[in-house]
């Protein structure tokens, strides 16, 4: 009984795998969503400061300023040194630079005397995204680099003893792709396997191949069983060439934890989305339904789960229901495997809850399919 049942759950998942060789969008969908997507999430840095021009007019020429020249390095900025303020406000009209910096004579003068010279900042609000982050951006510059110039001259009472020192952790350029690739992986395990799944049971009822289900000597548990196995093993599949090819291969991201370890904590999360998939799939009539409901519920799991905004900055009542959201565990478990080379000793917590997670959506989607099937598709 046991072996027959197996059995039908196999020959039940490769049909499911047929189905899919056989629509030509959906594995267009699944190519993009592990390739070309992965790869422009991780180079778009729209919030970033990347290669942006900026101009300097040193009127100074003194240590203090050529120090703060030397902090405008890539992959930040574009420096360009000027030498009159003409040519500046020139390509600031025209659009070359972003920023334009004027540093007045004797700044390094009036910074060991105890005075507050001013520098001249002009920013292209044109450029939004890299103007905001850079005005703030340039402003520490230039606060560091006067407070440790003064701090080494000991001017005004200034005292050496006490020093900063940053150490980054885990990505120590800040490098944006090392982040927006690996969440963009785990963003579109959770989508492409909701889409799998339910797409599939759409697909049959659409078709009508529903009723011959229903006169197969086959269970509802069996055919669920069949079409969760088929989409993991397709979902895992992707994965497992998206992160070997795309983001260590073509993104050079340094994967720190085992990626084994990971791809079983996809196999459980995959347990999970397949599921509700199917009860989603069970909700909608029709592949338009499918999308909207797909919509009102994906987005929100994805932007409260942690990839996108940390979990402790959002509000207690967020973080709390969020713990209900299968997403939550496994982002955060992604992020300590494969960014801080955690093992299993420190995510099983997370492994644990997302195991619950998808038992309740399994038994809650499997309660709505049967019904479904009674109901005649």
């Amino acid at each position: 009984m046991i072996r027959r049942s197996i059995e039908n759950i196999y020959r039940l998942g490769i049909k499911e795998l047929w189905s899919l060789v056989r629509d030509p969008m959906m594995l267009v969908l699944i190519a993009y969503s592990f390739t070309l997507a992965i790869y422009s999430a991780a180079t778009a840095q729209p919030e970033t400061l990347h290669k942006a021009p900026i101009a300097v007019v040193d009127s100074d020429k003194s240590t203090l300023s050529q120090r703060v020249l030397d902090s405008f390095y890539l992959p930040h900025f574009v420096l360009f040194e000027l030498d009159s303020e003409r040519d500046m406000d020139q390509g600031m009209d025209d659009g070359y630079y972003t920023f334009a910096v004027t540093i007045p004579p004797n700044f390094e003068k009036d910074v060991l005397a105890g005075k507050r010279p001013s520098v001249q900042l002009n920013i292209d609000a044109t450029r939004m995204s890299q103007a905001f982050a850079g005005s703030g951006y340039i402003q520490q510059i230039f606060a560091r680099a006067v407070g440790e110039f003064v701090r080494e001259h000991g001017a005004f009472g200034a005292s050496p003893n006490v020093d900063i020192e940053e150490r980054v952790r885990f990505n120590p350029v800040l490098n944006q792709k090392w982040f927006g690739s690996i969440m963009e992986v785990i963003n579109q395990i959770t989508m492409i396997a909701i889409i799998l799944s339910g797409a599939a049971l759409i697909r049959e009822r659409e078709h009508g191949t529903i009723e011959h289900l229903l006169v197969m000597p086959v269970t509802p548990a069996q055919i669920m069983l069949s079409k969760i196995w088929a989409s993991s093993l397709v979902v895992m599949l992707a994965t497992f060439l998206s992160v070997e090819l795309v983001v260590k291969g073509g993104l050079h991201v340094p994967i720190q934890g085992s990626l084994m370890l990971f791809m079983v904590c996809v196999s459980l999360h995959l347990v999970a989305m397949t599921s509700m998939g199917i009860f989603m799939a069970t909700i909608s009539r029709s592949m338009p339904q499918f999308g909207l409901l797909l919509i009102m519920t994906l987005l929100p799991m994805q932007m409260l789960s942690g990839g996108m905004t940390p979990r402790e900055s959002m509000p207690d009542a967020a973080q709390l229901l969020m713990l209900a959201a299968p997403t939550t565990h496994f982002t955060a478990l992604s992020q300590a495997i494969l960014y801080r080379g955690a093992g299993l000793s420190v995510v099983w917590p997370q492994m644990l809850a997302i195991v619950a997670i998808a038992a309740v959506f399994y038994f809650l989607a499997m309660h709505r399919f049967r019904k479904m099937l009674l109901q005649g598709g």
